[in-house]
């Protein structure tokens, strides 16, 4: 259905492609340390253990993303950029799982060192995650950093992190750039900065004023937020076949701890925020955050049949329909299809459906799908 007066999506796009729907979006991030300290021993790794482990267990992790930290997490970081020049190359490519790169704080000397990894290992690096961003000279290190970026792989998308209030009251000139479709908020040295003194249980209500405002800044330049890292490690592993809610709620209360309990809570509200990533340190909060913040099958179904009703009555661009006891309408329908298409940026929408949400949007004038979903193309 194509008004005569709306501006249509032209047909060369309406097939399902990146342009329109966007990248992959970053979803749930573990930290991944290249050469890690083990406390039994007293020590740290050698190349040869490190690179065992990477293979044992980088390999094959279930996350969204890798992050290897040569910053704040990272000691040996001579070492470490070592054994990512030997092991990244080597790592098997997967289209679910990408690779980011966490480097120091804009021209510092570490700083030079990690871009000259980068370059080095350009072709299998997906993002470059600048920490301190803008602190030191605001946002022409996005700028310059982009440029670099841009010159060895233009897949490469920088993700900044915003751990500063210098940094927050930047944040529409960091986000300026194509480069930078995501951000990071970097909850533990922000309020360090601030001298907010957070909790590993309350840290999602003592800094919402400030998360607010990246996602309000974020959500304008329609660009992506990554929450926060949570510090609580409990002692159980959710089962990876739990994938609605009501089993996963029954897990938690049956077999979770409290750490489980808290770390999917934050993650349910920071999805319920918009947010398009979360960044984890430990394997057991990959499945928790992972559910938390991908729309479930039957909320999938459920969706694809308020749209399917909405197309029946002609309703999808105005009127109403009743649903299950509900009246629903246009925005309705909107937030119907944002599930879908967030289902499709985190790795969980089959192609039947991507091709059905692809319809939808076919459907829609260009300023409707801009309001609905900002991180595809820019019409």
């Amino acid at each position: 259905m194509k008004h005569a007066t709306a501006e249509a999506l032209p047909d060369s796009l309406l097939a399902p492609s990146a342009d329109v729907l966007g990248d992959y979006w970053p979803g749930i991030q573990i930290y991944y340390p290249p050469v890690k300290y083990a406390p039994a021993l007293g020590l740290y790794e050698d190349l040869e253990q490190a690179s065992q482990r990477f293979k044992k267990h980088a390999w094959g992790t279930t996350s969204h993303t890798l992050i290897f930290d040569l910053e704040d997490g990272c000691r040996q970081k001579e070492m470490s950029r070592e054994l990512l020049r030997r092991e990244l190359p080597k790592m098997p490519k997967r289209k679910e799982v990408q690779v980011a790169v966490r480097i120091n704080p804009f021209r510092t000397e570490e700083y030079e060192k990690d871009l000259k990894m980068v370059r080095d290992l350009s072709d299998h690096i997906d993002a470059v995650m600048l920490a301190k961003a803008g602190e030191a000279y605001g946002s022409p290190e996005i700028r310059d950093l982009s440029a670099v970026l841009v010159g060895l792989n233009h897949r490469i998308t920088i993700q900044p992190i915003i751990e500063h209030p210098k940094s927050l009251k930047i944040a529409p000139d960091l986000m300026q750039y194509a480069t930078v479709k995501h951000v990071v908020f970097g909850i533990h040295d922000f309020s360090k900065a601030m001298g907010i003194q957070i909790t590993p249980r309350r840290w999602t209500e003592e800094l919402a004023y400030f998360m607010n405002q990246v996602l309000f800044e974020a959500r304008i330049a329609g660009k992506g937020v990554i929450g926060g890292v949570e510090t609580l490690i409990g002692q159980s592993t959710m089962p990876e076949n739990f994938v609605e809610p009501d089993d996963v709620r029954r897990w938690l209360d049956l077999h979770g701890d409290e750490e489980s309990r808290v770390v999917y809570g934050h993650a349910c509200e920071e999805a319920a925020m918009g947010m398009t990533g979360k960044q984890v340190i430990h394997p057991s909060h990959i499945h928790p955050c992972k559910v938390a913040y991908t729309p479930s099958p039957t909320d999938i179904k459920t969706k694809s049949a308020i749209l399917k009703a909405a197309i029946e009555a002609d309703a999808l661009l105005g009127g109403a329909i009743k649903f299950n006891g509900e009246m629903l309408d246009p925005p309705m329908f909107g937030k119907a299809l944002q599930t879908l298409l967030r289902a499709h940026a985190l790795h969980a929408l089959a192609d039947t459906d991507t091709a059905f949400a692809m319809d939808v949007l076919q459907k829609l004038p260009a300023q409707v799908v801009r309001e609905n979903w900002p991180y595809g193309m820019i019409l």
